[in-house]
């Protein structure tokens, strides 16, 4: 969730409800300013009031990358949008031309970038399998297309294609 708080954009990361003792409860949160990227924690009381940020989420095609700036299509108007390598994140890690991601808009100004639920990229560099590894066995480190390095089993190979959860990174399957 997004929000407007002391007249800047908040993404809220985490939650928590408590009640201290006998006091009134409060909700503690960690929220992250969108336009400094610094991240702060706050207490709102129930007479507090917070402004839900509406956002306009579209779906974006990742197209190229010019030095810094990561350029994106929207799929339905064809407008392009470029963003700066830091407001692209770690998701970067894991994009490559023609993947879609989603953007969102707050007031015409891209705020904030989700990942896909999974991209599939294909392994350049790892070590050989050993005979009788299953998947059971401890994982082991394989270099990704993209330049990323993640954990996989030890039965893949160098240029099988894994899916990957590009949110948390981690390996999800092989896929022909």
């Amino acid at each position: 969730m997004i929000i407007i708080y002391e007249g800047d954009l908040y993404r809220v990361a985490s939650v928590k409800h408590l009640t201290p003792g006998n006091k009134r409860g409060f909700m503690q949160t960690k929220l992250k300013n969108l336009r400094t990227g610094l991240g702060t924690e706050n207490k709102f009381r129930s007479e507090d009031r917070v402004e839900r940020a509406t956002l306009e989420t579209r779906s974006m095609q990742y197209l190229y990358e010019d030095g810094d700036l990561h350029t994106f299509m929207d799929t339905e108007s064809y407008e392009q949008t470029s963003l700066p390598a830091e407001d692209v994140g770690e998701i970067l890690s894991f994009l490559l031309p023609d993947h879609i991601v989603q953007i969102e808009f707050f007031d015409g100004k891209p705020v904030g970038i989700s990942p896909p639920p999974s991209v599939d990229l294909e392994v350049v560099e790892t070590e050989p399998s050993m005979k009788g590894a299953t998947a059971s066995a401890s994982y082991k480190p394989a270099k990704l297309e993209t330049g990323i390095t993640i954990h996989v089993p030890p039965f893949v190979q160098v240029g099988d294609r894994v899916r990957v959860d590009p949110s948390e990174g981690k390996y999800l399957e092989r896929v022909k």
